[in-house]
């Protein structure tokens, strides 16, 4: 019988870990509970799950973290707050008030910040505030999309539910961002050590040929190869202007800021990532998994449809798909279909039109968006790969041009002194 590690709380809030032998993860929650234990975290061993409540348990266990106090400004992590969601998802499904919940939370958070946030909200809902009333308190923790789907689940009584669903929203979210991140990591690095390898090669590699060059062919630098020629005269131009370069470079940096602070200098570029040649495909399939998974996830959850909207729109993350979504709102305001809007932005393919079109019509819509978005994080995820596959012998094969084409400018004169040596002896 399979053995399971587990993190759970007792009746006074404390927290216990150990093991047991159970047929599945289910029997072992069960087990759990039949002891008057909250089970937070359970996975078999051998799974990679299993060493992080181990960690975890440390962590937990090792003394009280200092209270931090926090202010509407305060800021955590995105997989800080997905933990939290889950664990209060998972204690509030066992049977544990809201309430008890917080404090329980509050007392093992590691986070000093997060720690600290929680036992103010435990403090709020004890005197008589609701919890998405105390949610509000820290936007910058918990944006809109968080707080009206925690109002909706109050209002419908099934808050376990949607804290569930949440969960399940920012675990796969964050599964997407890893995806992406990964893909773009590689060829900035790749970039970087190419750039840094050619500055190297240029200030201080090249210059000192050029004083071997001086000494050892007569003529100097007109008899030299065209290439070898074209080498040194970019490595001096280098060297002559590297502070204005390095100005440029800043003031590029900078004016990018500027460009993408303004409505139409961020709008431009939105535009101008989804039609990038390699990465656009990928940026418009994220944008398109983000929308529909956060519209679907609202609605599912009792979100009216209108505020839905309003909600995707400023959680879209492009501009090019917020004003898509902003005429799909004034279009069901006006009680017309979602097609029209969609089909006109321009963004969306067919195939997501013909799907919300057929959930439009069968009262299904909130189920179809979330199929929508599951095809298309599979989509990016194949993306993904492939994009990365592509880029790696890519950035290798450039990085090797780059650098084989000055070695070779470099090495062309000493090839010809060689041989008029050879050519000197054998006379």
């Amino acid at each position: 019988m399979p053995k399971f590690h587990y993190i759970a709380l007792d009746q006074n809030g404390q927290e216990t870990t150990g093991d047991l032998d159970a047929a599945s993860e289910s029997e072992a929650v069960n087990q759990l509970r039949q002891s008057g234990l909250y089970p937070t975290s359970v996975a078999a061993e051998g799974q990679g799950q299993a060493a992080a409540i181990k960690k975890r348990a440390k962590t937990t266990t090792k003394g009280k973290a200092k209270v931090v106090k926090v202010g509407a400004n305060a800021k955590v992590a995105s997989k800080t707050l997905m933990i939290f969601t889950r664990q209060l998802a998972t204690l509030i499904d066992s049977g544990l008030p809201l309430l008890r919940g917080l404090t329980v939370l509050g007392r093992q958070e590691p986070h000093p910040v997060m720690k600290g946030t929680i036992n103010t909200l435990a403090e709020n809902v004890q005197t008589g505030s609701t919890f998405s009333e105390s949610l509000q308190q820290y936007p910058r923790i918990f944006n809109k999309l968080y707080v009206n789907m925690v109002k909706a689940g109050e209002l419908g009584g099934v808050l376990e539910l949607v804290l569930n669903r949440l969960a399940e929203y920012q675990e796969k979210a964050q599964k997407l961002k890893n995806k992406i991140v990964a893909a773009m990591v590689y060829p900035m690095i790749v970039m970087c050590i190419a750039a840094a390898i050619v500055v190297f090669l240029m200030l201080v590699i090249v210059p000192r040929f050029e004083e071997i060059f001086d000494d050892m062919i007569p003529g100097g630098k007109e008899k030299l190869p065209g290439l070898t020629k074209a080498v040194i005269n970019f490595s001096q131009y280098m060297f002559d202007y590297k502070w204005y370069l390095l100005a440029a470079i800043a003031l590029i940096v900078f004016g990018w800021r500027v460009l993408a602070a303004t409505a139409g200098g961020r709008r431009a570029i939105d535009r101008a990532k989804l039609k990038l040649p390699l990465f656009g495909d990928v940026q418009r399939k994220t944008a398109i998994s983000r929308f529909t998974r956060t519209l679907g996830t609202l609605v599912t959850s009792g979100v009216p449809i209108l505020q839905a909207l309003n909600i995707t729109r400023e959680t879209a993350g492009n501009t090019i798909v917020s004003d898509a979504i902003n005429k799909v709102h004034d279009a069901v305001k006006e009680g017309e279909s979602m097609v029209a809007p969609l089909e006109s932005s321009g963004v969306f393919p067919p195939m997501v039109i013909s799907m919300v079109d057929v959930g439009e019509e069968t009262g299904q819509l909130p189920e179809m968006l979330l199929k929508i978005a599951d095809v298309y994080e599979d989509e990016v995820d194949n993306s993904v790969s492939a994009l990365t596959s592509m880029l790696e012998p890519l950035m290798i094969v450039m990085l090797a041009l780059v650098v084989g084409v000055i070695v070779m400018a470099l090495f062309l004169p000493l090839i010809e002194v060689i041989k008029n040596l050879s050519g000197g002896g054998g006379q």
